[in-house]
């Protein structure tokens, strides 16, 4: 499938952004950091360089602007400001604009958005109102005093036109920098019946007379740099070969010719090492793996059955290479939590701005790796939590010295890998939950009853509900209680949970508990009746067996005594009420849930099991001690337990059977 190059430049422009967003923010914090400087800038040199060979024109015309604002704050001419950042930051949003509408009704806010870098910058560093400089003409004459002159070699990657690169975009940027003469290298060029029309096989030589520094010349191959092979040598302008008058080295000279071979110590720079494979690609492969663990299950069944010494060998050979497919595969899905956290820099900056707060945003765990659909899903729920933090958590500053606190309010994202699941937490610094105002919306909604005894993690998972807020008044940021409960359906829909704790005048802390992954997991199978279920290895810590004395012995406690500790537990053949008599050697398979530890006793523990989660159909979502179903060897059915909502559905049960009784 040969790729869109419209497509890959749309890719690649969402990583510059990420870039650049990237470069403003940090800038914010040392408005002297030339680093950071330099990097924005180049950035958007890439940016604008990259649009204009795509046809990206409107684009490459504002971000020119941009650009040029920074280029002069790079060069000291003016400084940088917040007030600059904050433009520029805006102005991403347009330039975003202009890259998935190119045709669209652009022109007024670009306008605005130039009339405001215009004064971010003075009246004198803003550009003109017209494109950028045409890619034809020195900007420098050759004969500047300070001139020097460059031997450059260069040579693209065969696929580099494939992929929208075009060499005549650079050979004219270097044209704007001095007079210069343009060699073309045709020694790598193959038979025509070798040629194949798509790949690129010339070489260029450039002699480059200019009063510009050399960083200027890397700058025309910053956004190539990376693939191509380049050698730039400088010497005395004295040295060319024919002296040039003053009225031939004001234009570019252009000679094409045969040159000879590039120096075999012309080394190719770092090949690119990251391969980008559109998501779909990765969902179909896990589709397949995920089939073949299934087949794989069934022949390891078969083989263990036969006395076939050959077929058992071939299936343990299966197994094994199956099992390092599907690591390999999940390693593929992961993606490192920092990608999803970087994104709300951004959005602590402008809900700063918007709601007159001094707010820190704080990274924890970055390199916490994640399936990537979990990644995608848990966007919007942490946008919620983040503004919501935000707008009820912190305090205004003068709030904040009132109550003796620094002005400065402080929003946490942290994440952990504990077992198979990630733990996600969003922490802030400011007021706290009240407590008595959570309480007297739940009762004036009808959720609880007027003075009815409630947990306090019963109480706080209240702002879950739908259309439950406590705000005094609707913002643009809260208050329609839509947010929280979209952040619960969401997480729950992950087969995750929520955990909330609130210190009063200290802050609040969410934990969203969360599979690593949605695709394959290791399980363990057992039976309850006749029917089969598997629960996920990460909850297991261990298994007992629980005799019928036990367990007739301990009717009406349910309780275990497992090394000096009490662990409730759950008898899931009542609770799935299968009709089946007990067995007289029953299992207890203890499970943690995060914050506590229960024992399920089941008939028989069958054994580990590599879990190819199937999803429910649209008549069982409301189905929830059940996350999804598998195919096992034999073709048949097991259902998949959610460890946490069977376990809070079999305590129910079991309060409604010591009140019973």
């Amino acid at each position: 499938m040969t790729l869109d190059p419209i497509q890959v430049f749309r890719t690649e422009a969402v990583e510059l952004f990420e870039q650049i967003e990237s470069g403003l923010l940090d800038l914010l914090h040392d408005l002297s950091d030339h680093d950071q400087i330099d990097a924005v800038f180049r950035g958007l040199h890439t940016l604008k360089g990259s649009g204009a060979m795509f046809g990206f024109d409107a684009l490459a015309a504002f971000t020119h602007h941009c650009e040029t604002a920074f280029d002069r704050v790079r060069k000291g001419e003016v400084p940088a400001t917040s007030e600059l950042v904050a433009v520029v930051l805006e102005a991403q949003d347009h330039m975003r604009a202009l890259v998935e509408t190119p045709h669209g009704d652009h022109e007024q806010a670009g306008n605005r958005l130039l009339a405001r870098l215009h004064a971010a910058v003075g009246a004198g560093a803003a550009p003109g109102a017209g494109a950028p400089p045409p890619a034809s003409g020195p900007r420098r004459p050759a004969e500047a005093p300070a001139a020097t002159a460059y031997d450059i070699r260069f040579r693209l990657p065969a696929n580099a036109m494939a992929n929208g690169t075009n060499p005549l975009g650079l050979l004219d940027e270097l044209a704007e920098l001095g007079a210069c003469e343009i060699r073309v290298d045709l020694t790598r060029l193959p038979s025509l019946a070798e040629l194949v029309p798509t790949d690129l096989y010339l070489g260029w030589h450039v002699h480059l007379v200019t009063d510009a520094p050399r960083s200027a010349i890397d700058d025309v191959f910053i956004f190539v740099m990376d693939d191509m092979e380049l050698q730039v040598e400088a010497s005395p302008p004295e040295a060319e070969a024919e002296p040039r008058t003053a009225e031939q080295a004001a234009e570019p000279v252009r000679r094409e010719t045969a040159s000879a071979p590039v120096p075999a110590d012309v080394k190719p720079a770092k090949a690119a090492e990251n391969v980008r494979v559109p998501a779909e690609r990765l969902d179909e492969l896990m589709d397949r793996v995920g089939e073949l663990v299934i087949a794989q299950s069934r022949l390891s069944q078969l083989a263990h059955a036969s006395i076939d010494i050959h077929l058992r060998n071939v299936s343990e050979d299966v197994e094994r290479l199956s099992g390092e497919l599907r690591d390999t595969m999940m390693v593929l899905r992961m993606v490192p939590v920092g990608s999803l956290f970087g994104r709300f820099r951004r959005l602590v900056h402008d809900l700063a701005r918007e709601t007159g707060k001094s707010i820190e945003l704080v990274t924890e765990g970055e390199t916490t790796e994640v399936d990537k659909t979990v990644i995608e899903r848990l966007s919007d729920p942490l946008v919620h939590l983040v503004r919501n933090a935000i707008d009820h958590g912190l305090e205004t500053p003068a709030e904040r010295r009132a109550s003796g606190k620094g002005e400065t309010g402080t929003v946490v994202l942290a994440a952990t890998q504990s077992g198979g699941e990630v733990i996600i937490t969003i922490r802030d610094d400011g007021r706290g939950i009240n407590r008595e105002r959570v309480r007297a919306k739940a009762e004036a909604s009808g959720l609880i009853q007027p003075g009815a005894a409630l947990a306090d993690q019963d109480l706080l998972q209240m702002i879950f509900q739908p259309g439950f807020s406590t705000a005094q008044q609707i913002t643009s940021l809260s208050g329609r209680g839509v947010g929280m409960d979209v952040v619960k359906k969401t997480v729950e829909a992950l087969r995750g949970t929520i955990d909330i704790v609130s210190r009063p005048g200290e802050g609040s802390e969410v934990a969203l508990r969360i599979p690593l992954t949605l695709a394959i997991i290791d399980g363990l199978l057992i039976r309850v009746g006749k029917g089969r279920y598997v629960i996920p290895l990460s909850a297991v810590e261990e298994c007992l067996e629980l005799s019928l004395d036990e367990d007739l012995r301990s009717r009406g406690r349910s309780f275990i005594s497992l090394r000096d500790s009490l662990i409730p537990y759950i008898r899931l053949r009542e609770l799935f009420a299968t009709g089946t008599e007990p067995e007289l050697h029953q299992k207890v398979v203890v499970v943690s849930t995060g914050t506590e530890r229960v024992g399920l006793v089941v008939d028989q523990i069958i054994g580990d099991h590599q879990t190819v989660i199937k999803s429910m159909s649209k008549l069982h979502q409301d189905v929830v001690t059940f996350s999804g179903a598998t195919i096992l060897g034999d073709g048949g059915v097991a259902l998949i337990l959610d460890v946490g909502h069977l376990v809070a559905a079999g305590q129910k049960q079991e309060a409604h059977m010591r009140a019973a009784g």
